[in-house]
């Protein structure tokens, strides 16, 4: 087949309705045989492979059977910072107050990014309050095996490769820190954990703008941020002060994602924006960053989450998981048009 063909086909193709195309994301498409077409995307999309397959094939001059498959790199982080050697991609994500659903969000993103076909961690940065540990179903009195007195080996949860701050300290314990130990925290937990072959790690940020947020800012590599908010007036004007930290400190804002954004009554199916309508979009708009997804207020997201079986994983054939999925490739696409970085040598040490 002509090259110039499969080249007009990838080109004229859209990433579903997300205002991408595949030619954004860094996607290729080229012959393996004389009638096999192979599309290599930058980002997981398990779930939509037979859709993407279907396309491709409908937008090239002669039959061919499409197989898909995707590769994950490593993207610009901020200052040009190299990702670590065993993280391709850190992904925050931050809202601007408590009680947006934040945690929930990232949980639930994580899982539908390993549901989508990534390798992913989950890394719990909310010191003073982490919830992943019971968000993921694990026990109180989990600590995770330390190698040679300094490693961290991720506990892991549902196929997730884990660390939090619970896993370190009594489930009733709080940690009374002042801000500088607090980063410090961070530091090791992401630097000191032996992360294994990650396409993503999500990181699960403290609400607000202070000292946790700075320290990832200016000593982790971050290859993008996630902004949750809900449609409230005030929740909005929070996450807009996440944006412009973040783009002070020239960490790339992937998008918003607009949080319980309405709810849908079990009883009668009726439709109702208990916390306003249209903010998300506002907000995008206004600065430029595209709007991840909107989450349902919903209370079976709260009990799964609750009940340490996200979403994503206990209902896994919901329009809430198809949601989260969504989101993901969504996130992930974004991510993908971002220009490559190179991968931080691992350390090395005399025997």
């Amino acid at each position: 087949m002509n090259p110039q063909a499969l080249e007009q086909a990838l080109a004229s193709l859209p990433v579903e309705d997300f205002q991408l195309g595949f030619a954004d994301t860094g996607a290729s498409l080229v012959q393996t045989g004389p009638s096999d077409v192979l599309l290599t995307t930058g980002f997981p999309c398990a779930s939509m492979a037979d859709s993407y397959s279907e396309a491709i094939a409908a937008a090239l001059p002669e039959p061919c059977t499409v197989r898909v498959e995707t590769r994950v790199e490593p993207h610009r982080c901020q200052n040009g910072m190299p990702a670590l050697d065993q993280v391709s991609n850190i992904i925050a994500v931050s809202s601007g107050k408590g009680g947006v659903g934040k945690s929930t969000t990232a949980v639930n993103l994580a899982l539908a990014l390993q549901a989508e076909g990534a390798r992913v961690g989950l890394l719990d940065a909310d010191v003073f309050g982490p919830s992943q540990p019971v968000m993921l179903g694990v026990p109180a009195d989990t600590r995770p095996e330390v190698l040679d007195g300094k490693w961290f080996v991720p506990v892991t949860a549902h196929g997730l490769q884990t660390m939090s701050m619970g896993f370190l300290v009594g489930e009733d314990a709080p940690v009374v820190w002042r801000g500088p130990k607090a980063s410090g925290a961070l530091q090791q937990m992401v630097a000191q954990t032996r992360w294994q072959a990650l396409d993503y790690l999500v990181v699960d940020l403290p609400p607000g703008t202070g000292d946790i947020q700075l320290t990832l800012a200016q000593r982790v590599p971050v290859a993008g941020s996630v902004v949750v908010t809900t449609p409230q007036d005030i929740a909005l004007a929070d996450a807009i002060k996440g944006i412009e930290m973040f783009n002070k400190v020239d960490v790339a804002v992937l998008g918003i994602v607009e949080n319980m954004a309405v709810h849908v009554c079990s009883n009668c199916g009726h439709a109702e924006h208990i916390f306003g309508k249209g903010g998300g979009e506002r907000v995008s708009v206004r600065y430029g960053v595209p709007l991840l997804g909107s989450l349902p207020l919903s209370r079976g997201i709260r009990e799964q989450a609750d009940g340490g079986l996200p979403t994503v994983l206990a209902a896994p054939d919901s329009a809430e998981a198809a949601s989260y999925r969504r989101l993901a490739r969504h996130t992930a696409a974004r991510l993908a048009t971002r220009p490559g970085a190179p991968r931080a040598f691992p350390a090395v040490t005399s025997a």
